[in-house]
């Protein structure tokens, strides 16, 4: 019998039961069940099993849970302690970053600390002085302030001198951090992209032998009526909250939690541009899936989702579509057509476009223009819609209708792309490849639904993000990913496993 199924049979609900056999005197053997009660942490810690290719006593495996709460299905997060005694805050786990952060009682001109409970080193006991400046950027913005050594109590466990950041200022977080319900973020990415090589909370877990499996664990609920909002398990994984085995695929960069997937299916329809493979990270951090423009344009255009970014789009189209269909149709390589037609500059081997987010933000390098880049983008676009329709053998009238009704709903990069709420039902899934294995998220796990006074606002879960070769096609599968799919991080083999969500 599987260790799951042998603890589902001894413990049922709130009692556990103890064996006694009893003589037979008419030839059967009976054993008699006695109950006594237990309390939570018993029950916690009896769905708590090891990896599957370890071999350890349930007796000696040391692993802790933290129990998330769920904000909108945008934020989860949960109680941490840092000093002695420990002073509590709440905090986003991170694995897309690797820093521990939390506002200091010396965080005094931003006013998002002032909202948020903020670390007061003079009433630790354990507290040491580091001092040392840094500062963190993330997506939205960035945090500074400086190093500092404490004791950081998670869940049950104490961590002994960890490194962590006092934020004294938070620049373009202020309105992400008036709205959040976290006062910080505790980051369970690699220690190569820590800022200031400081040593990772998980690292220090496991020198300090407080878990005797290398792996982690997210559970995240999307049910609005449970009171639990998720839990992480250090050290193992809730059976509980999972059903079948894990799909494990390895790791293929250290520093983010950094794997391959294969093409992006919308209903079983190909989206073409990760057929042979894109980069993705695995972000408890971020709350949406993120990706190539390309695909998130071909997927909200299935869903109905409307953008903004229209115009340009249907400009390269009408100036450039008969052109660009003629020289693929006479075989033409599409990477090079938008070069052929001046859109797009060559540099040596690599064809230089620039992110629309970077574009949008009216961020300029050394390069092409502004302008130049936004042709460049579009022109890539459009040449990959038009090559798929043609792959498809659909007839020119047919392709750019279809390749204008999808520039009518590029996605604002970093904007919202919304949704008919009543269509939501009809809308199809959308699949990712992992490991050879199809991944499907339903409409309802892709829609986010924000309540807005007395009304209910459908927000498409995808959003544009455009990373250049050779580091992209990249893909951010973010909490809509894993809130379908229970997700081990084990850094000890240096792979992911995703199982169904129960």
């Amino acid at each position: 019998m599987g260790i799951k199924f042998l603890l589902l049979a001894i413990y049922m609900g709130a009692w556990s039961c103890t064996l006694a056999f009893i003589p037979p005197s008419d030839g059967l053997m009976r054993i008699e069940l006695k109950k006594r009660q237990i309390d939570l942490d018993s029950i916690s810690a009896a769905r708590i099993i090891p990896g599957r290719d370890v071999d350890t006593n349930l007796n000696d495996l040391k692993a802790d849970i933290v129990y998330l709460k769920n904000y909108h299905d945008t934020q989860y997060y949960g109680e941490v302690g840092i000093g002695s005694p420990p002073q509590i805050f709440t905090f986003v786990f991170d694995t897309g970053s690797s820093n521990l952060w939390v506002p200091s009682s010396k965080c005094l001109l931003s006013i998002s600390c002032y909202f948020h409970s903020k670390y007061r080193s003079r009433m630790s006991s354990t507290y040491s002085k580091i001092g040392t400046p840094c500062k963190i950027h993330y997506g939205s913005g960035h945090i500074s302030g400086f190093f500092s050594l404490d004791y950081v109590k998670v869940g049950d466990l104490i961590i002994k001198d960890q490194e962590f950041v006092e934020v004294t200022k938070q620049g373009f977080l202020t309105f992400l951090l008036l709205r959040a319900k976290f006062d910080g973020v505790l980051g369970l990415g690699f220690q190569d992209i820590s800022v200031g090589q400081a040593t990772p909370l998980w690292y220090n877990m496991i020198q300090q032998g407080h878990v005797s499996q290398q792996l982690f664990s997210f559970w995240l609920n999307r049910d609005p009526d449970s009171k639990v909002g998720g839990e992480i398990v250090f050290g193992g994984f809730d059976w509980k909250h999972f059903r079948g085995d894990h799909t494990y695929v390895p790791i293929t960069k250290k520093g983010y939690w950094q794997i391959e997937v294969g093409d992006i299916l919308i209903a079983n329809n190909s989206t073409g541009l990760c057929e042979h493979g894109c980069a993705a990270i695995v972000d408890s951090g971020t709350s949406v899936l993120a990706g190539p423009t390309t695909i998130v344009t071909q997927i909200n255009h299935a869903i109905g989702a409307e953008g903004i970014l229209s115009l340009e789009c249907k400009n390269v189209v009408f100036n450039y579509g008969n052109v660009m269909w003629e020289f693929l149709v006479s075989g033409i390589r599409p990477e090079i057509v938008c070069v052929d037609i001046g859109l797009c500059v060559q540099n040596g081997s690599n064809y230089m476009s620039s992110d629309i987010a970077t574009v949008i933000q009216n961020k300029t390098s050394e390069g092409p223009s502004v302008d130049e880049s936004v042709l460049c983008t579009f022109c890539e676009m459009v040449v990959f819609w038009i090559q798929m329709q043609i792959n498809q053998q659909k007839t020119k009238e047919t392709v750019f209708k279809y390749v204008n009704e999808l520039c009518e709903i590029i996605p604002n990069p970093g904007g919202k792309s919304f949704i008919n709420c009543d269509y939501i039902a009809s809308l199809p899934h959308v699949s990712f490849t992992i490991g050879n294995k199809t991944f499907p998220l339903s409409p309802e796990q892709y829609v986010l639904k924000i309540e807005e006074g007395c009304s209910t606002v459908c927000i498409s879960g995808f959003t544009a993000l455009d990373v250049p070769r050779p580091q992209g096609p990249l893909w951010i599968l973010g909490d809509i990913f894993m809130g379908a799919y229970h997700t081990v991080f084990d850094y000890g083999n240096l792979k992911i496993g995703f199982a169904k969500a129960t």
